[in-house]
C-alpha cells in the first residue's frame, strides 16, 4: 500500500507517519524527496524505527520493487513540492493531507481523500524562504546553542514559521529541535543513537529554517560561533570517557 502524505509547513506530516509506522506490523519504508543533504525527517524516522527502509536518493526502480512486495510504503511530500508527481500518478496510492481547519489552503484538502487535522500555518509556500544547512562533523555548546535557538524562533533573524534540526551536543548526544509558530515553544527529542565520545560525529546533523525575510547570512554565522573547537571537543570526549571508565569499574 503506497500513502503519499502532503499539507503545509509544520502541519505535522511526519509526525502523523511516525503514528501510523508505530502501527504498521511489518518492514515499511518512508520515502522522503526533495530534501538534498539536509534528511532531517529521515533521519528523525530512522532513530526512531531503525528496521524502516529509508529512501530519499534511491532509484525508481527500487520504489517500485518494494510495491511489487507489498511493503507499506509512506511518501511524504514537502510543503514546496507539486503534489501531482508523474511516477506517483502511475500507481494506485491513497492520498492523505495533514491540515488545519484554518490553514490557507492550496488545494490539499481538495488532494486528499483522507484529511488529517494538523498544525495550523500561516505560511504562503509561493512566498516561502527555504533556507537549509547540513553539519554533518559539527559538535555545539549546548548553552550556546541555546541561545541561538531562542533568538532564531523569536524572530531575531527573521519571521520563522518552522524550524527544525538535529544537533549533536558535546556530552556526545544527538538532539532533534522542532519548532512551529502556530505551537507553544519548542519539542525537544533526544534520538535513539549512540553516543558519540571519539571524535567527530560521522553521521548526519542539519537545520532547516522557513519563513519571510530570514537573514541568512546572520543564521549561518550565528550557528558557526556555537561550534566546539577541536580541542574543546576532544577535552569534553576525553572526561565523558573517564566518568564511563569509572562508571563500569
Amino acid at each position: 500500500m503506497l500513502t503519499v502524505v502532503a499539507g503545509p509547513c509544520g502541519a505535522g506530516k511526519t509526525t502523523w507517519i511516525l503514528q501510523e509506522l508505530a502501527q504498521t506490523p511489518t518492514t515499511a519504508v518512508y520515502v522522503t524527496p526533495g530534501v538534498g543533504t539536509v534528511p532531517i525527517d529521515a533521519t528523525r524516522v530512522a532513530a526512531r524505527f531503525p528496521e524502516v527502509e529509508i529512501f530519499h536518493r534511491q532509484s525508481e526502480a527500487d520504489l517500485l520493487q518494494r510495491l511489487a512486495a507489498k511493503m507499506p510504503i509512506y511518501f511524504e511530500l514537502g510543503f514546496h513540492l507539486e503534489m501531482e508527481i508523474p511516477l506517483l500518478e502511475a500507481l494506485p496510492h491513497h492520498r492523505v493531507a495533514v491540515c488545519s481547519d484554518d490553514s490557507p489552503d492550496s488545494g490539499w484538502s481538495l488532494w486528499a481523500e483522507t484529511v488529517i487535522r494538523g498544525n495550523r500555518s500561516g505560511l504562503n509556500p509561493q512566498a516561502a524562504q527555504l533556507w537549509r544547512a547540513p553539519l554533518r562533523g559539527q559538535v555545539f555548546d549546548p548553552p550556546s546553542l541555546d541561545t541561538f535557538w531562542q533568538e532564531l524562533s523569536q524572530g531575531a533573524y527573521g519571521e520563522v514559521h518552522r524550524a527544525k534540526g538535529i544537533f549533536e551536543l558535546a556530552d556526545g548526544q544527538a538532539f532533534h529541535f522542532d519548532f512551529v509558530n502556530s505551537l507553544p515553544g519548542t519539542a525537544y527529542t533526544e534520538l535513539k543513537l549512540p553516543r558519540w565520545v571519539q571524535g567527530r560525529p560521522n553521521r548526519f546533523s542539519g537545520l532547516e529554517v522557513v519563513g519571510h525575510g530570514l537573514d541568512e547570512a546572520a543564521i549561518a554565522a550565528t550557528l558557526k560561533d556555537c561550534y566546539l573547537s577541536d580541542s574543546l571537543l576532544a577535552s569534553h570526549q576525553a572526561a565523558l570517557r573517564d566518568s564511563f571508565s569509572l562508571e563500569a569499574s
